[in-house]
Parts: structure tokens; sequence; C-alpha cells
């Protein structure tokens, strides 16, 4: 089975890539705007793995790589809160415009399946246990930090949109903050474990008082897995999280100390705009039509995370 994967080379994208080469013939397409690929060498020198540097907001490139796909994943975006601050134009165009790219190739190829990977950040600054029939809500406009999350949910609707009106087999999920070895961007353990291997102060943005729920990688994965073998995913939307994470941005950055036997230190830092009072998922929709329950529990995966980067960083 060829699957195409747009922002393949990609945290998250890499890592679906090597669970499933061994398997199935994956093009990553991506501009290699965030490269996790150079931490993964077995993927990039796998015959099953060809990569393909190319926009996502280059229409012809797609179609053509896209022909004779049977899965396409579409990832590719742009991530990270400094980029919504900095880029606000491009984030809108990328995460909007990209997909309305992806879908365009789609509908002429014809795949069994289009998975998008859409945001958490579609519910807004509060999502408590949020499930998916859920109302979205987006910050004012001109408050910058949301155009990540309003150009997501436009590109969420511009999927359901292709299924309904042209029988495209859509699935989108929601993925509530991915964690785990060899991330590349702007995630919070990430950079917090970086920070704790090296003894130097921990930056936190706000008073810490921030609530989230972290999953493990490999969870998303199995997740992204699940969604391929069963075939009443198509037409759905899923919240892919974990719940029993809950944590404030202190206690994790205490917990990254402590695991990781740091000296380091917290400060506090103004941000840069609107943050994320609170965000945890319900999941029971992914449990019960896909039979999927999250794994890895954080300190696990943190501990992981922590031996990964102690010898790779």
């Amino acid at each position: 089975m060829k699957i195409l994967i747009t922002g393949g080379a990609g945290f998250i994208g890499t890592n679906i890539a090597a669970s499933m080469l061994d398997r199935h013939e994956i093009v990553a397409y991506d501009n290699i705007t965030r490269n996790a690929l150079k931490h993964f060498r077995e993927v990039y020198d796998h015959k099953n793995f060809r990569l393909v540097t190319a926009d996502v907001l280059d229409r012809e490139k797609l179609a053509s790589e896209m022909e004779g796909s049977d899965v396409v994943m579409h990832l590719a975006a742009i991530a990270g809160v400094s980029n919504y601050f900095k880029q606000p134009v491009k984030t809108m165009q990328v995460n909007f415009l990209g997909t309305l790219s992806a879908l365009e190739a789609a509908k002429k190829a014809e795949p069994k399946l289009f998975i998008n990977m859409s945001t958490s950040e579609t519910y807004g600054v509060v999502a408590d246990h949020v499930k998916e029939t859920d109302n979205t809500s987006q910050g004012p406009a001109g408050e910058l930090r949301f155009t990540y999350s309003v150009s997501k949910l436009a590109g969420e609707h511009l999927c359901f949109a292709y299924h309904k009106q042209y029988g495209l087999p859509v699935v989108s999920l929601r993925p509530f903050n991915i964690y785990g070895p060899g991330q590349v961007g702007e995630g919070a353990i990430q950079r917090f474990v970086t920070a704790a291997l090296k003894n130097e102060s921990i930056s936190i943005t706000g008073d810490g008082s921030q609530v989230r729920s972290w999953c493990y990688i490999t969870d998303l994965v199995r997740a992204v897995q699940k969604v391929l073998d069963n075939k009443s995913a198509i037409g759905n939307l899923f919240n892919i999280g974990n719940a029993d994470t809950e944590i404030t941005i202190k206690e994790l950055a205490d917990k990254i100390i402590k695991l990781s036997s740091s000296k380091s230190k917290t400060k506090f830092v103004e941000g840069m705009g609107a943050d994320v009072i609170y965000r945890v998922p319900n999941v029971e929709k992914a449990k019960k039509l896909l039979g999927w329950s999250p794994e890895v529990g954080l300190d696990e995966g943190i501990r992981k995370s922590i031996d990964w980067y102690d010898k790779n960083d």
C-alpha cells in the first residue's frame, strides 16, 4: 500500500512512517521547515521510504506525487506558538490553503482514506474534558494566537465538506499535546527536558497555572493505525489524547527536574499574547469506535524522553 504523508518529515509524520515502513511504501512530502528525519536515519535510509522536498501549496507537484496513493495523511502545517505571532499570514495560508491543496489533489487521486491531522487548539482557551460534539471556540479577531486554531478549524470544515459533497473518505484527528523522543519545534516537554539536562533555567510562560494533558507519540501512532484498520472511522472526528496526564505547566517543569535529577530552576516569563488556560480531552468516542485508548503514562513518557535527549541532543 502506498501512503503519502504531507509534513512527513516532521515529528509526528516521521514516527508514523517509522511504524509502517516494513509493510507499506511511504512518501513523505515536506518542505523540511521542521526536520525530524535527522533523528530517524533508519527511516530516511529505508528502502520503502521516499522524501519529496516540496511545498504543500504547490498544487501541481502535490497532485503529481499523490497519484496512485492508497492513503493520504495530511499533516503539513505551520505550528509552534511563536510562529502564530511572527508569521500569522503564512500560518493561515499553509494551514487552510495547504489543506485545500491536499484535498484537491486527493479528489483527483481518489485514495481509499484521507486522514487530516487537526488540533485540540480548535476548542479554544478552556477545553474541560471536551467531546468532539462540543462547540469549538476561538478568540477575538486580531489576536494572533488564534490564527493557528482558526485556520486548522477551517481546514476541518473543508475536509468534511469534501467528504459530504464529493465522497472523499475523510477522517480528522484532534491530538492533545503530543510529545516524545525526537520532537522538533516548541513543545514544552522537549524544551523543559533539554534545559533540565543542561541544568539551565526552565522558562515558563505566565504563572504556570495553565493545565494540559500530554499524549505520548506512540499512542497517537496507534490511533492512526486504528483508523487505517477501521472503515467505520470514515466521516468521523476523533480526539486523541490522555486525560490521565492532566497537570499544570509549573508542575510539569518540577516533575521533569525531579525525574532528570536536574539542578535547574524555573523562572516565569511574559507570554507573547493570549494563552490556553485549560485543555483536557474526552476520548470516549475513540475508545468506542476505534478500540483505542492511551497506554503511556506521563512519568513513563517523560523518562523515555529524558533518556533519548540525554543520548541524542
